[in-house]
Protein backbone atom coordinates (compact mmCIF):
# COMPACT_ATOMS: atom_id res chain seq x y z
CA UNK A 1 0.00 0.00 0.00
CA UNK A 2 0.73 3.36 -0.90
CA UNK A 3 0.43 6.17 1.71
CA UNK A 4 0.14 9.50 0.97
CA UNK A 5 1.46 12.73 3.37
CA UNK A 6 -1.44 12.72 4.91
CA UNK A 7 -1.08 9.08 5.95
CA UNK A 8 -4.34 8.23 4.82
CA UNK A 9 -5.55 6.83 1.48
CA UNK A 10 -6.36 7.93 -1.87
CA UNK A 11 -9.51 8.65 -3.41
CA UNK A 12 -8.58 6.07 -6.52
CA UNK A 13 -7.15 3.69 -3.65
CA UNK A 14 -10.32 3.58 -1.82
CA UNK A 15 -11.89 2.96 -5.18
CA UNK A 16 -9.68 -0.15 -5.90
CA UNK A 17 -10.20 -1.83 -2.39
CA UNK A 18 -14.36 -1.52 -3.23
CA UNK A 19 -13.59 -3.12 -6.47
CA UNK A 20 -11.87 -5.30 -5.02
CA UNK A 21 -13.51 -6.62 -2.09
CA UNK A 22 -16.74 -6.58 -4.54
CA UNK A 23 -15.02 -8.90 -6.74
CA UNK A 24 -13.70 -11.21 -3.68
CA UNK A 25 -17.55 -11.26 -2.95
CA UNK A 26 -18.38 -12.42 -6.16
CA UNK A 27 -16.19 -14.88 -6.72
CA UNK A 28 -17.29 -16.60 -2.96
CA UNK A 29 -20.81 -16.37 -4.50
CA UNK A 30 -19.54 -18.02 -7.58
CA UNK A 31 -18.21 -20.35 -6.31
CA UNK A 32 -20.73 -21.38 -4.37
CA UNK A 33 -23.35 -21.49 -7.21
CA UNK A 34 -21.18 -23.45 -9.10
CA UNK A 35 -21.15 -25.66 -5.84
CA UNK A 36 -24.44 -26.62 -5.44
CA UNK A 37 -24.73 -26.69 -9.56
CA UNK A 38 -22.14 -30.02 -9.16
CA UNK A 39 -24.37 -31.37 -6.38
CA UNK A 40 -27.62 -30.90 -8.66
CA UNK A 41 -25.90 -31.93 -11.66
CA UNK A 42 -24.68 -35.22 -9.47
CA UNK A 43 -28.29 -35.95 -8.62
CA UNK A 44 -29.51 -35.87 -12.36
CA UNK A 45 -26.81 -38.14 -13.11
CA UNK A 46 -28.22 -40.45 -10.38
CA UNK A 47 -31.79 -40.00 -11.11
CA UNK A 48 -31.23 -41.14 -15.08
CA UNK A 49 -28.94 -43.62 -13.96
CA UNK A 50 -31.79 -45.38 -11.76
CA UNK A 51 -34.16 -44.90 -14.45
CA UNK A 52 -31.87 -46.65 -16.78
CA UNK A 53 -31.47 -49.42 -14.11
CA UNK A 54 -35.49 -49.83 -13.86
CA UNK A 55 -36.63 -49.33 -17.56
CA UNK A 56 -34.39 -52.19 -18.90
CA UNK A 57 -36.58 -54.98 -16.82
CA UNK A 58 -40.02 -52.90 -17.29
CA UNK A 59 -39.24 -53.31 -21.22
CA UNK A 60 -38.54 -57.02 -20.86
CA UNK A 61 -41.85 -57.21 -18.92
CA UNK A 62 -43.84 -55.25 -21.35
CA UNK A 63 -42.32 -57.48 -24.55
CA UNK A 64 -43.70 -60.52 -22.48
CA UNK A 65 -46.96 -58.97 -21.80
CA UNK A 66 -47.02 -58.06 -25.66
CA UNK A 67 -46.64 -61.83 -26.76
CA UNK A 68 -49.32 -63.08 -23.96
CA UNK A 69 -51.70 -60.46 -25.65
CA UNK A 70 -51.03 -61.73 -29.46
CA UNK A 71 -51.53 -65.31 -28.18
CA UNK A 72 -54.98 -64.40 -27.05
CA UNK A 73 -55.58 -62.73 -29.86
CA UNK A 74 -55.16 -65.31 -32.14
CA UNK A 75 -57.56 -67.53 -29.62
CA UNK A 76 -59.79 -64.37 -29.98
CA UNK A 77 -60.05 -65.10 -33.96
CA UNK A 78 -60.28 -68.98 -33.39
CA UNK A 79 -63.41 -68.65 -31.86
CA UNK A 80 -65.09 -65.59 -34.30
CA UNK A 81 -64.47 -67.76 -36.79
CA UNK A 82 -66.07 -70.62 -34.90
CA UNK A 83 -68.93 -68.40 -34.06
CA UNK A 84 -69.58 -67.10 -37.79
CA UNK A 85 -69.38 -70.43 -38.97
CA UNK A 86 -71.90 -71.72 -36.27
CA UNK A 87 -74.68 -68.82 -36.98
CA UNK A 88 -74.22 -69.25 -41.11
CA UNK A 89 -75.58 -72.78 -40.22
CA UNK A 90 -78.24 -71.49 -37.94
CA UNK A 91 -79.46 -69.60 -40.55
CA UNK A 92 -79.08 -72.10 -43.01
CA UNK A 93 -81.00 -74.59 -40.88
CA UNK A 94 -83.82 -71.67 -40.30
CA UNK A 95 -83.95 -71.05 -43.90
CA UNK A 96 -84.47 -74.58 -44.80
CA UNK A 97 -86.76 -75.39 -41.79
CA UNK A 98 -89.05 -72.14 -42.99
CA UNK A 99 -88.78 -73.45 -46.74
CA UNK A 100 -90.23 -77.11 -45.46
CA UNK A 101 -92.15 -76.66 -42.67
CA UNK A 102 -92.91 -72.75 -42.68
CA UNK A 103 -95.71 -72.86 -45.29
CA UNK A 104 -98.13 -75.60 -43.95
CA UNK A 105 -97.54 -74.42 -40.36
CA UNK A 106 -98.93 -70.97 -41.67
CA UNK A 107 -101.91 -72.10 -43.41
CA UNK A 108 -103.00 -74.36 -40.54
CA UNK A 109 -102.46 -71.30 -38.01
CA UNK A 110 -104.62 -69.09 -40.47
CA UNK A 111 -107.20 -71.50 -40.71
CA UNK A 112 -107.53 -72.03 -36.33
CA UNK A 113 -107.38 -68.09 -36.81
CA UNK A 114 -110.55 -68.12 -38.74
CA UNK A 115 -112.18 -70.78 -37.40
CA UNK A 116 -111.17 -68.75 -33.89
CA UNK A 117 -112.83 -65.58 -35.67
CA UNK A 118 -115.99 -67.21 -37.18
CA UNK A 119 -117.01 -68.77 -33.19
CA UNK A 120 -116.25 -65.83 -31.63
CA UNK A 121 -118.35 -63.40 -34.24
CA UNK A 122 -121.41 -65.68 -34.11
CA UNK A 123 -121.34 -65.77 -30.19
CA UNK A 124 -121.23 -62.15 -30.24
CA UNK A 125 -123.97 -61.62 -32.52
CA UNK A 126 -126.14 -63.64 -30.56
CA UNK A 127 -124.92 -61.45 -27.18
CA UNK A 128 -125.78 -58.55 -29.21
CA UNK A 129 -129.10 -59.56 -30.05
CA UNK A 130 -130.15 -60.78 -26.43
CA UNK A 131 -128.67 -57.61 -24.79
CA UNK A 132 -131.15 -55.87 -27.30
CA UNK A 133 -134.04 -57.50 -26.28
CA UNK A 134 -133.51 -57.05 -22.99
CA UNK A 135 -133.31 -53.67 -23.25
CA UNK A 136 -136.47 -53.69 -25.37
CA UNK A 137 -138.23 -55.63 -22.56
CA UNK A 138 -136.64 -53.47 -19.84
CA UNK A 139 -138.34 -50.52 -21.41
CA UNK A 140 -141.77 -52.18 -22.00
CA UNK A 141 -141.94 -52.73 -18.43
CA UNK A 142 -140.51 -49.47 -17.15
CA UNK A 143 -143.39 -47.56 -19.40
CA UNK A 144 -146.16 -50.16 -18.01
CA UNK A 145 -144.75 -49.32 -14.95
CA UNK A 146 -145.62 -45.56 -14.92
CA UNK A 147 -148.76 -46.06 -17.05
CA UNK A 148 -150.13 -48.15 -13.33
CA UNK A 149 -148.68 -45.02 -11.27
CA UNK A 150 -150.61 -42.62 -13.10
Amino acid sequence: MITTASGGLSGGEIAGLIVAVFWAILVCFLAYVLVKLGKVIGETGKLVHGVADQTVPLLGEVTTSVVQVNAELTRVDTIASNVEDISTNARALTALFSATMGSPLIKVAAFSYGVRKAINGKNEDEMRKRIKLQMKADKAASKAARKATK
